[in-house]
């Protein structure tokens, strides 16, 4: 095997395909990355059995082979380097040598053939997403997953296609978050659960353009095609909870209120709030919200005003901070509207601008009780 091949534009694959290997693999080939050289194009692969993750590198090459190296010596010696060509080289019994401006560098290799062969998906059902849907859809969704192993189904999220829209959600049983997107639809309705780790790998190598990502996916398996990578997982097996049932759907308290504004004021109460339950107390009344926390074993309390529009009836409610500031933080709107029933019910943020045609945002909040209403 032998090939030439660009310092930063090999370093830049690597470092993503990086993001698949545990720390901890029970296999020690999953440690090492799988290169298949084919003439002027090198496919490496990453994998953990779970998720499996490939991109194409073109080089300057004549030989076909695959082996695997070690993913941590390579990526510790390739940031090293200024961007320049490498040449990499096996030589003899199992070694590789890297030859590059400064000097040689040999690392053991082993055989392609050890790597575990990703698996296949016969006769999957698809469906094309824009680049930036996907990525939207997740960077909303994925900070609402639980990490109960008690429930795996709410660790990761909720995909559901239709030939009406895309809806993708997330939960852990104290917030949730509803993202749908009707301007992007499905052949046919379908739904699976995706698994944190794959989602987390896509939204740092995802842009923000309008290119296509094609999904592949059967009863168990899902397949992600863009750009010159590909992401393959294995879904989170069960069935997901009935997410509608615990929307409330009558609501007539509500508030609208400056989202940076209020975001700040939950944060600087959240400093003074009990350090175990987060607890902060939202009162509103006419145009006016007061946001209180109170830590009675310290002795801290904080109380702020905010002016706000606010319809309904005078009520005092509970959350948990910092419940409250992940999905503030997760808007991209100027200004929110939080629906409200009673003060045992959950409060219903969404964005009441900035959004793009076709999308919808419903983020769920469970409150907490109230120490002395």
């Amino acid at each position: 095997m032998k090939f030439i091949v660009s310092s930063s534009q090999l370093l830049k694959q690597l470092q993503v395909l990086g993001g698949v290997i545990n720390s901890n693999n029970t296999l020690p080939i999953l440690d090492n990355f799988l290169f298949e050289l084919s003439e002027n194009q090198l496919k490496i692969t990453a994998s953990d059995l779970e998720t499996t993750m490939s991109s194409v590198v073109q080089v300057e090459s004549d030989s076909a082979d695959s082996i695997a190296v070690s993913a941590r010596l390579l990526l510790d010696t390739l940031k090293t380097f200024p961007n320049q060509p490498l040449t990499f080289k096996t030589e003899g019994e199992n070694m590789i040598e890297i030859s590059s401006d400064q000097g040689k560098y040999d690392m053991a290799y082993f055989s392609g053939d050890e790597f575990p062969k990703a698996v296949s998906l016969p006769s999957p059902s698809t469906t094309v997403i824009p680049s930036h849907v996907l990525s939207a859809a997740i960077a909303k969704t994925i900070f609402a997953t639980g990490n109960d192993d008690l429930r795996p189904v709410m660790s990761g999220v909720f995909f559901q296609f239709s030939s009406e829209s895309l809806t993708f959600v997330a939960t852990d049983a104290h917030k949730l978050v509803k993202y749908t997107r009707t301007d992007v639809t499905a052949d046919k309705t379908a739904e699976f659960i995706m698994p944190k780790k794959p989602l987390n790998i896509l939204k740092g190598v995802l842009d923000d353009g309008d290119e296509e990502v094609t999904i592949e996916f059967n009863d168990t398996n899902a397949k992600f095609t863009f750009d010159n990578f590909v992401l393959l997982c294995r879904l989170v097996d069960g069935k997901y909870p009935n997410y509608e049932a615990v929307i409330p759907k009558e609501n007539p308290n509500k508030l609208m209120v400056d989202r940076a504004s209020f975001l700040s004021a939950v944060r600087r109460a959240s400093i003074f709030s009990n350090k175990t339950t987060h607890q902060i107390r939202l009162k509103m009344a006419g145009t006016e919200l007061n946001i209180s926390a109170e830590d009675v074993d310290f002795y801290n309390k904080a109380d702020e005003r905010l002016s706000c529009d606010y319809q309904g009836d005078d009520m005092q409610i509970g959350f948990n901070s910092r419940f409250l500031s992940e999905m503030l933080s997760n808007l991209d709107s100027n200004t929110i509207l939080i629906e409200m029933s009673l003060p045992n019910r959950a409060g219903i943020l969404t964005p009441v601008d900035k959004t793009v045609e076709g999308e919808q945002i419903t983020m769920l909040v469970m409150p907490v009780m109230l120490n002395n209403q």
